[in-house]
Formats: C-alpha cells, structure tokens, sequence
C-alpha cells in the first residue's frame, strides 16, 4: 500500500510539474513564432541557432544533465542520513564549485569560439561563420547563469518543490521574447514595422534577449530556495565527501551526456552541408517534439529522481521498483499518442504555429517532414529521461554512460546511411534521432531489469497493448479530420488554421483517452482519480 500511495504522490507532483513545464514549453513556441516570423529559415537564423547550440549543449552536459542528476541523488540522500543542514552546507559548497568552474568554461569559450564553430558548422562558408563566432560569444555566459538556475532547481525539487523551479524556464523564455525583440528593434531600427527585415544588428538583440532569459531563470528561484532553507555562503571545502560524491556520480554522467551532444554536434555538422534551411527546419521541428516531452517526459523523470534516490538510501528496493516502472507506465501513456499526434497533423500544426512573416509554405512542409521523424522516437526520449538518472540511485552511473557511447556509433552510421546513402537529406537526420533514441531505452530497460530482478514487465506490456489500441483511434480520428475538415491548411487564414487544428486535437484526444479509459488503464484512472479530487466531484 505505501508503495502504491507514494505512486500517487508521484502523480499528483508529475500533474504540478507537467502544468509549469507546459506553460514554459508553450512560451518557448511563442518564442520560436516571434523569431521564425523575424527571420525565417534563412543563413542568419542558421547562424544563431548554431550559436546558441554551443552554450546551450554545454547547459545540457552539466548543468540539466551530469550537474543536476548527481546533485539532486547526493542531496535527497543526505537529507535521509544526515538532515536537512548538512544538505544546506552541501549546497553551498557545490554553489561555490559550480560558480568558479562554470566562469571558468565561459571564459573559455569566449575564447575558443571560433574552434567551437569550426566543430559544430564545418560546412558554413566563411562569412556565415564570423557572424555565428560573434553570437556565440555574446551568449556563452548562458552556461554560468543556467547551471546556478538547474542548482537551485535540484534543491526546491529534493525539497519537494516543484512547481516554482519548473516554472523558472518560462521566465527565461518571457525574458527572451521581450528583451529580445526589444533589443532586436533598438540595435536594428526598422521603417516598416509590419514588414520588418532584421540583419545581423538583429541577431545581436536576440542574443543580449538570450542572456537576460537566463538571468531571470536564476533570480525567479532565490525566494523560494530562501523559503525552504537555503542560505548561500562562499564556501571552498571541496574536500566534503558529499561534494565528492557528486563529482563523482558526475564523471560517468559528463560522458554520457556528452555521448549526446557529440551526437547533437555530429548532425549539426551533416546538416550545414545541406545548405540554408536544414538546421532551422530540424531545430523547429526538435522544439515541438520536446513540448510533449517537456510536459510529459522530463516532468515525471524530475519527480521521480528524488523518490527513487530516497527508496535507494533507505534500501527500500521493492518501493524503488515499484516508483520507477509506475513511471515508465505512466510515460508510456502521455509520450505515445503525442507522438501519434505529432506524425499525422505535422503539416498543419506547423502552419498554425510558424507560418507567418518570412517563414514559407516551403519551409513548413521540410519542417513538418523533420518533425514526423523526430516524433518516431518521442516514447523512447522520455523513457530514457526517466531510466538513466534511476542508475545513480543505483549506484549503477556506468551504464547508462556505456550505452550512450554505443549510441554514438550507431548515431554516425544511421545518419549517413540515411542523409546520404538513401538521400532522406535532413529527414535523415531525424529519423537516425529517433532510432538511437529508441535503441538506447531498450539497452537501459534490459540492463535495469537485469539489476532490480523483475520491473512490472508484464503490465508493461499489457499497458502498451491497450495504448496501441487507443492509439489507433487517435490517428483515425485525426487522419479524417485532415483530409476531410481541412485539406489544404497551409494555404487557408490564420483563425481557420487555428480552429480547425485545435477542434482536431480536442477530438483526437478525447478518442483517445475514452478508449484508454474504457481498457481500463490503470494510470490513467488514477489521474482521473486526481482530478475528481481537484475538482471537488
């Protein structure tokens, strides 16, 4: 029963996340609008998306990667065997560790930018590289104020706050959105602001945008990390055996993420020989397949982590189980027909989203393309955000890091089967994402089951028999909708565009879950047991 009851909790605290992450996640396609309609698919959106991925890779690396899991693991379980001021002195010596270190790393990319570029964008000509080196360095101080962002987050979350730190990314894209239209405008004055045509003056605001966004991330936690206890001071013992228990869960971690972004830097290197276009085409499409997995995916990995850390520091292996294969359920349920939705109705929810300004008809059929790939491999993107920091609980951190280094062979050779042996261009890309992504959940399944004995494979399966039932009246319903209500979409106003994809979604959804409901899948009443007690009915 206590195992069952702390399942629940999970999926109360996963409804808290899942609403924060979405908002976020909603203004993040706001943003992406705002710019798509300054810009369009053009060499200078290239440049900044290209430049933006260096800092942003390294965010990914450390700190919502290697920074955040072994933090949060060696935090929730100090707080078990120690108690709640110890933790605090933890936290500020990590603070301290991660100021130092993450200024250093800015520092060094500011300087080495060029070698960065040269890496992630071998195909770009000349010009187009002294401008992506330029809006690299700008916004390589990113990396210092995100990494203390996702460090305060892990302590409101091991603190069983979570909806405060995951609503911090909406900040960072409200501060985007608004300081970078608003710098864009002033750096780059425009006569006719109907039609504006921003250069690289342009870019430039986005950028300083880009850096106000993550120092607001930062500042919107401090009241909330004070709240619960938190009160930072320099502190330079680094030889406190919990901070080296994090650099050492963080070793393994660094190299399994950085299998990732050597993966990121690997398609990005195929995509800039693919000429103007590729890389934003896949970055719009990557955007929108990461909504669902934001909401749904990370959401349940990030309450999760610390209930799974905890049940492992107590020895609790059947609670740890029990945490950890409800999860993956309950992932299973919300990723798939997300997934399906995303494959069937790519064309029109690009078009409803970014069709406007600069960005075609032509750029919404490659990105929507991109997007039906990249949608192949959502399930297996979120399971593994919830399986791999489950091995740090584990005490396991090698495996998840031995996978993810095969990932990077098969990553290499799908890409260049794909892009080029069959001549799928960027579609390529995105299908080998999908792929790697899926491969690499299988691999972290088997091995998790190998260790834990047994993981409810059984209701697994049952779960996802019933989910392929009520997933194939989810397409349906939305195929019939596409070629019947709305055949050509791209071409019609904005307000029918908008009505016309949101009365499909509605349908499809509501086909879906009253067919989950009706198989009678167990997460799914609990979330509707939820909401009747939210609801008051």
């Amino acid at each position: 029963m206590s195992g069952q009851k702390d399942q629940r909790v999970s999926t109360k605290a996963t409804s808290i996340v899942g609403l924060a992450v979405m908002c976020s996640r909603l203004l993040g396609l706001v943003r992406e609008m705002v710019i798509a309609a300054l810009f369009g698919a053009s060499k200078n959106m290239d440049a900044f998306l290209t430049a933006f991925r260096a800092p942003n890779m390294l965010r990914d690396l450390f700190a919502e990667g290697a920074l955040s899991t072994a933090f949060v693991t060696t935090f929730s379980r100090r707080i078990t065997t120690d108690g709640d001021q110890s933790a605090w002195d933890l936290a500020s010596k990590v603070a301290t560790l991660t100021l130092v270190f993450m200024s250093a790393m800015t520092l060094l990319g500011i300087i080495f930018a060029p070698l960065v570029i040269g890496i992630l964008a071998p195909g770009f000509p000349a010009e187009k590289v002294a401008l992506t080196i330029q809006l690299t360095r700008i916004m390589f101080p990113f990396i210092l104020l995100v990494s203390l962002a996702a460090l305060v987050m892990g302590m409101l979350n091991a603190k069983n706050v979570f909806g405060v730190p995951a609503m911090a990314s909406s900040f960072f894209n409200i501060g985007s959105i608004v300081g970078g239209v608003a710098f864009c405008y002033w750096l780059d004055p425009q006569t006719d602001w109907r039609h504006p045509h921003f250069g690289e003056r342009g870019l430039v605001g986005l950028a300083i945008g880009t850096l106000l966004g993550g120092l607001l991330q930062l500042l919107v936690q401090l009241p909330s990390a004070s709240g619960v206890g938190f009160r930072f001071r320099f502190d330079f013992n680094w030889r406190d055996p919990g901070v080296r228990t994090i650099l050492a869960l963080m070793g393994p971690a660094t190299i399994a993420a950085s299998a990732v972004q050597v993966n990121v830097a690997v398609n990005s290197g195929f995509a800039s020989s693919l000429g103007n276009g590729p890389i934003t085409w896949l970055n719009i499409a990557f955007r929108l397949m990461q909504l669902p997995l934001g909401v749904f995916g990370v959401a349940i990995a990030t309450v999760t982590l610390p209930l799974v850390s905890r049940s492992a520091a107590a020895g609790k292996t059947e609670e740890f189980r029990g945490a950890l294969a409800h999860a993956m359920r309950l992932v299973m349920l919300l990723t798939i027909p997300s997934a399906i939705g995303l494959i069937v109705l790519a064309q029109p929810i690009i078009a409803m989203i970014y069709q406007h300004g600069r960005f075609t008809i032509g750029d919404t059929t490659q990105t929507a393309a991109a997007l039906r790939f990249y949608a192949i491999g959502l399930a297996g993107y979120a399971g593994v955000k919830v399986l791999a920091p489950a091995f740090y609980a584990l005490d396991k951190r090698h495996l998840p890091m031995i996978v993810s280094l095969i990932s990077i062979a098969v990553n290499f050779g799908l890409n260049w089967l794909f892009t080029f042996h069959l001549g799928l261009g960027h579609r390529g890309l995105a299908l080998s994402t999908s792929f790697v992504a899926i491969s690499n959940f299988l691999l972290l399944y088997g091995l998790m089951r190998r260790h834990t004995g047994r993981l409810e494979t059984g209701a697994m399966l049952a779960s996802l028999g019933k989910i392929a039932i009520a997933g194939v009246v989810l397409a349906v319903v939305c195929w019939l909708a596409q070629h019947f209500a709305f055949p050509d979409v791209t071409r019609q106003p904005e307000w029918k565009r908008i009505s016309a994809v949101g009365m499909t979604i509605v349908l499809g959804g509501s086909a879906f879950f009253a067919t989950a409901y009706l198989l009678r899948i167990e997460e799914l009443h609990e979330v509707v047991i939820l909401l009747r007690k939210r609801l008051k009915f």
